[in-house]
This record gives structure tokens, sequence and C-alpha cells, in this order.
């Protein structure tokens, strides 16, 4: 089979065994893509999408907006071809060197030091969190202080220390979010959200 002809197929399955839903049509193209990233259906019942998160994502991308990424792992997963032609960007300091040298100063996670050399890019883009939840904490409190105003927050770390805990957090802030409730997260689901979004835009362009 063609690669195509096998990601067809694949979401064809996934809308066949799926449970009964009410998820907006553009809202289904987003946690279909995390189940098919992740071949877990549980995801249907942990997502949480802000009733904005769609729109203002798509918006975002379409405007060439700035996407940062908590990992490199999550970087390289989104499909830079396709969001080339709205002439945005993909960012992640993890290995920035002020970064490093603000994580050995202060002791703190190289996580948390790249969301502030970041703050600065997020005026109407999209911050990916997959990994680090001391990074997901560190940009909500950026938020709260009106020092980082994104158009989007994906925000699904994985773990399980402060990972559940951060994304509840995230559900309580006035911000487009897509996140979930629970441990579960990761590099892979986060740049597939993000994959689903540049898709959406690339079809309304």
């Amino acid at each position: 089979m063609k690669p195509q002809e096998i990601e067809d197929l694949s979401f064809s399955i996934i809308d066949s065994e799926a449970v009964a839903h009410d998820f907006a049509d553009d809202q289904w193209q987003v946690v279909r893509r995390v189940i098919h990233t992740s071949a877990d259906f549980e995801w249907q019942k942990m997502i949480r999408l802000h009733p904005e998160a769609i729109l203002s994502g798509v918006a975002a991308i379409q405007h060439g907006c700035t996407i940062i990424t908590d990992t490199n792992m999550a970087r390289v997963g989104i499909r830079r071809r396709d969001l080339d032609r709205f002439g945005g960007a993909v960012n992640c300091y993890m290995t920035d060197r002020r970064v490093a040298e603000t994580a050995a100063r202060e002791g703190i996670t190289r996580a948390k030091a790249a969301v502030d050399v970041a703050a600065p890019e997020l005026s109407g883009g999209i911050y990916v969190v997959g990994n680090a939840p001391t990074a997901l904490l560190r940009l909500i409190e950026l938020m709260g202080q009106g020092k980082a105003n994104p158009a989007l927050v994906v925000g699904l770390p994985v773990g399980f220390v402060n990972a559940a805990e951060s994304k509840a957090l995230l559900l309580e802030c006035d911000v487009p979010y897509i996140t979930n409730v629970g441990r579960k997260g990761g590099s892979n689901v986060a740049a597939a959200v993000v994959n689903a979004l540049i898709i959406m835009a690339g079809e309304e362009n």
C-alpha cells in the first residue's frame, strides 16, 4: 500500500471504532489525528479543547505565526513543508546557550528557562509542550503576569510529576488551549495536534 492509502485506511478504522462523541467536525480532526499517532482511543475522553482553540490556532498559522516547542522531538515532528507556505517558523530553545546558562545559574530545568527566552516571540504564536511540565507551569506564570500572550497553548506534557497538575492549571486559564487530563501526553501527540491545525489551515486557504 502507498503511504496515503495507509493513512486513509487508518483514519477509516479510527472513525469506525471510535465511540459516539459530540466533537465538532474541526475538533474531531485534531482528536482523530492524536488517536492515529498514539493508537490510543482513550484520548477521546482525555482531551480538552477550548471553544476558540481551533479557530485561534488555524488563524495564527495562516498569519505566519511562530511555533515554539519544548522539545526538538516535537519540533521535527511538525509538518514544516506545509507550514512554510504560510511563512511560519518553528523554534525550540532547549539547546540555546542562554537557556543552558540560566538553568545552571538558577538551578532550574532547561525547559523552564527556555520559556523565558521564547516569551518575546510568543505574541500571537503557538507554544507547544509535549514533555516538560515545568515549561507549561512557567508559561502559565508568564501569561498570568501579562508577559506572554500566545494565540494557542498546546499543553500535553507527559509524566508522573506535575504533568496532570500543570494541565489542570491550564484548564483554568483564559487562553485558547488544547490539553488533556491525566498523566498521558508526549511530544509525538503534541506535534500531531499542530499538524492537524496546519492541515486545516491549508484546506481553508
